[in-house]
């Protein structure tokens, strides 16, 4: 039952944390990538940005799904 304690203290905050701040920070990164991705892409840009934009938003859609994960988790416990 102690070890239990000092868990419960720290995943509250950090349940909050990860929901109300971290998470809409990781969806605006993606959604701005994306929309940056797609006016390159309208402007006839270089091919060469269209994929390096791709695949930062691939990264950026794991962070956000590893916090949302995260904060599914915290907010269970």
């Amino acid at each position: 039952m102690m070890a239990d304690r000092p868990v419960r203290c720290y995943v509250a905050p950090m349940a909050s944390f990860l929901s109300s701040i971290l998470l809409p920070i990781a969806v605006a990164a993606v959604a701005i990538v994306l929309l940056l991705g797609l006016i390159n892409m309208m402007r006839g840009g270089s091919p060469n940005r269209s994929q390096k934009l791709m695949r930062l938003r691939v990264l950026l859609q794991f962070i956000a799904i590893v916090i949302t994960m995260l904060a599914v988790w915290a907010m269970s416990r």
